[in-house]
């Protein structure tokens, strides 16, 4: 009986050990994560403003034609639309 008892706490103790060593890997690995989008948000942080409609978007997901910003495609079309016209 008295060995039973020894095995079961030998075992709560390596689980519970077990368990705090996972939640400090997985803390760890988010924290990581976030220095990485951090990284990365300041790499294309860098605004542009769409000359259709004034909307500020990143640099990086904008597009470019003639020295001119867009934030899409439709805007673009637009403005060399108009751009034709005059």
């Amino acid at each position: 009986m008295n060995l039973l008892l020894i095995r079961l706490i030998i075992f709560a103790v390596l689980f519970f050990v077990g368990l705090k060593l996972y939640r400090m890997y997985r803390e760890w690995k988010l924290e990581r994560e976030e220095l990485l989008e951090g990284d990365e948000r300041q790499e294309g942080s860098q605004m542009v403003r769409c000359t259709w409609c004034k909307v500020h978007v990143p640099e990086n997901e904008a597009l470019r034609e003639k020295e001119e910003w867009f934030c899409c495609s439709a805007h673009r079309d637009k403005y060399l639309e108009e751009q034709k016209s005059e």
